[in-house]
């Protein structure tokens, strides 16, 4: 009669049920569509009563919320050349979907799909939106202690799941959790190993 592994053992669910890849990429794909959709709304609550407005300031000034349209990147960097962020969002895109292939691990999902969501909202702005197909200006409205981001770059909800889901990303990478559910091990161990070996040896 075989033993059961250990819970938390490689090739393990973490949870009682289910696939564990399954409801990783679930929960990736749940994460992004909240986060699409937010972004999606927020754009349009900006274009109805933010266009021909002035900025409006709440939290005494700590934040503002100002209609721009930016073709380029943070601070414009790059809004002579607006065909090329589609490409790399597109890019960006196409390697979560292959990090999904091994992923099993629900902080990285929901990292991989805050990054993903993000990465939909700018892309649906620069298909979609004015002046044309592919470069279009995203929409932003978001400032923080100056009411024309004289401070901090103008942004969205998308360019903040984008953020927020690589900061995840670097502090899961920090902490040795890998995508596939498993901890990177220090590697410490064998070292101290050695000198007993050696014992045994002589």
């Amino acid at each position: 009669m075989t033993e059961a592994p250990p819970a938390g053992s490689p090739g393990t669910a973490e949870s009682g049920g289910g696939s564990p890849r399954r409801t990783a990429v679930g929960i990736l794909l749940g994460v992004a569509l909240a986060s699409l959709v937010a972004d999606l709304v927020t754009k349009q609550l900006a274009l109805s009563s933010l266009t021909g407005r002035g900025p409006v300031s709440l939290l005494g000034g700590t934040v503002y919320l100002t209609l721009t349209r930016n073709s380029g990147a943070a601070w414009s960097i790059g809004s002579d050349h607006t065909w090329v962020f589609p490409l790399i969002t597109i890019g960006v895109i196409a390697w979560i979907g292959w990090m999904a292939l091994r992923l099993r691990s629900l902080p990285w999902a929901v990292s991989l799909g805050l990054v993903l969501g993000g990465a939909l909202g700018n892309l649906t702005d620069r298909i979609f939106r004015a002046p044309g197909h592919f470069v279009g200006h995203v929409v932003d409205m978001i400032s923080l202690f100056d009411p024309y981001g004289q401070v901090w770059p103008v942004f969205n909800l998308a360019d903040s799941s984008l953020v927020c889901g690589v900061l995840l990303a670097v502090f899961l990478e920090l902490t040795g959790r890998q995508r596939d559910g498993s901890r990177a091990t220090s590697g410490r161990a064998a070292p101290e190993q050695a000198p007993a070996e050696q014992g045994e040896r002589a």
